[in-house]
């Protein structure tokens, strides 16, 4: 029994230390074909993958927004703190709640369409076709996808965070009775231009990760229906596992100083 235990351990180790290894040299494949990325098929990929995403992630940021200031704007009131709310639920929201999830809604409606889109091709060979006529499918699939989720989920991020910050005032003010200056004066006393900024940077690089994890899966999709579908559920709970790790290096990197 433990004989079959270890070389279970040993087989998955193995198999997440090659995934691990193949998803850096894609990585560095990109970057070295980024300079012949297809502009036309970006903006497209920005159109279909980024701004078609705003809707949910405003959504899920708008019920985060006024979740958190549900939970935290009467005990502050309580305990005579009121002044702080709107900084507490701007910094909380621009340094963790908007990237975080908006890189997991993302992951889950993205990264799942990538894997998808690109196993399906796998599977029907149009990866191999590409390849007889002389096309690389990184540069001609995975740059225009990387590039454009990269651009795109700052700017999810922005908006995420004036809807989330919005939805925090809305609770604060009607539900805890604080005033409108205080909570917007808090904000401008506690928070910082770097809490917006640093969660910017996170989202490019949660978005960076969703769509290499997505184009990698896809093109190693096994064949047949049950490939893709393994392919897809794999981007996805890989993409939340990575997005989970890379979010705790980064705040330690950027906010070290605050911690």
């Amino acid at each position: 029994m433990l004989q079959e235990l270890c070389a279970f351990v040993g087989r998955r180790m193995f198999a997440f230390a090659r995934a691990t290894g193949g998803m850096m040299n894609l990585f560095l494949d990109t970057l070295s074909k980024m300079r012949a990325v297809d502009l036309k098929e970006t903006v497209r990929q920005m159109a279909m993958l980024g701004a078609d995403s705003l809707p949910i992630v405003l959504l899920t940021m708008l019920c985060t927004g006024m979740v958190f200031s549900v939970q935290t704007a009467k005990e502050f009131v309580v305990l005579g703190a009121s002044n702080t709310v709107g900084g507490i639920v701007a910094i909380a929201m621009g340094r963790e709640l908007v990237p975080v999830l908006a890189g997991v809604v993302v992951a889950g409606r993205i990264g799942a369409a990538i894997a998808a889109e690109l196993g399906t091709m796998k599977v029907t060979e149009q990866i191999d076709a590409l390849r007889v006529m002389a096309t690389s499918p990184v540069r001609y699939l995975v740059c225009p996808r990387v590039l454009a989720i990269a651009l795109m989920m700052p700017v999810l991020v922005v908006f995420g965070n004036f809807v989330g910050n919005a939805g925090g005032y809305l609770v604060a003010h009607y539900y805890a009775d604080i005033s409108s200056f205080t909570y917007l004066n808090s904000i401008k006393m506690l928070s910082e231009p770097f809490d917006i900024f640093g969660g910017m940077i996170k989202g490019a690089v949660f978005g960076v990760i969703i769509s290499i994890v997505g184009c990698y899966k896809g093109l190693h999709a096994r064949q047949g229906a049950e490939g893709v579908g393994l392919a897809t559920t794999a981007s996805v709970v890989l993409s939340i596992i990575l997005i989970f790790i890379t979010d705790y290096f980064m705040t330690v990197l950027m906010w070290a100083a605050d911690i």
